[in-house]
């Protein structure tokens, strides 16, 4: 239901700026010294959808990720370079779950229950991106762009100096990520702020896996490479 809402929310604000775009009818510019100032700040809050891909030593089945809406919010420092690029700092805080199911082949020759099939992984990150923000002409009273760069996070929810592993029911993940990031988005500006829905997708460059102690480990020893993937729906207000 979240995500419909969120759907219906972002094509609306589409269908508004398209309207703007095509309408014969001049419009009046709304905050019109807003992009002019060097240095801007504001929030932002949305949600988010994060996954993991796996990468395999032997070919066994898939680890199945089951993918949960989680939620996230922030804050915005943005520097004008010049009338279509901006450099944006945008630290936050994300909340996710990702819950991970296990073939019944990972344990082949082993006892277990069904508890083993499935680990929960909770995830708070704080998460700061540097992002190069690279917009059109203003038109009316929105502006498309696209904005792309690289991110670091810290997971405060890794477990990655927990001494217990997975044979006790702990799965761990490395506390910081590296990503790199690519979005759109639409800054729609209002009688008196700027508002601005936006998608990102996010890729972790690194290998995020903390191995069990046990190198043959049903849970860890098939996975050569794990790394995060996202989705974020943003909603800024400026």
């Amino acid at each position: 239901m979240k995500q419909v809402i969120l759907i219906l929310a972002f094509v609306l604000a589409t269908q508004t700026a398209t309207a703007q775009l095509f309408s014969r009818e001049k419009v009046a510019n709304n905050i019109d010294n807003l992009d002019e100032k060097f240095l801007s700040w504001g929030y932002f809050l949305g949600f988010n959808q994060y996954d993991f891909k796996f990468n395999y030593n032997e070919d066994l089945k898939d680890i199945l990720v089951d993918k949960t809406t989680g939620f996230h919010l922030g804050l915005i420092g943005d520097m004008r370079l010049n009338n279509y690029m901006n450099l944006r700092l945008e630290p936050g805080v994300f909340f996710t779950t990702r819950n991970l199911q296990y073939d019944e082949s990972y344990f082949s020759g082993m006892e277990f229950n069904d508890a083993d099939l499935l680990r929960e992984v909770k995830s708070t990150y704080i998460h700061i991106p540097l992002l190069l923000k690279i917009s059109t002409k203003r038109i009316n009273n929105f502006k498309p762009f696209i904005v792309g760069g690289f991110s670091t996070a810290l997971n405060l929810s890794s477990n990655e100096e927990n001494p217990d592993d997975n044979s006790s029911g702990e799965f761990r993940m490395t506390r910081g990520s590296v990503f790199y990031e690519l979005g759109f988005g639409i800054d729609l500006y209002l009688l008196y702020f700027k508002f601005t829905p936006s998608i990102r997708a996010i890729f972790s460059l690194n290998n995020e896996i903390i191995r069990d102690t046990d190198p043959n480990s049903p849970w860890t020893g098939n996975i050569a490479n794990m790394q995060t993937r996202g989705v974020f729906i943003n909603f800024t207000f400026q």
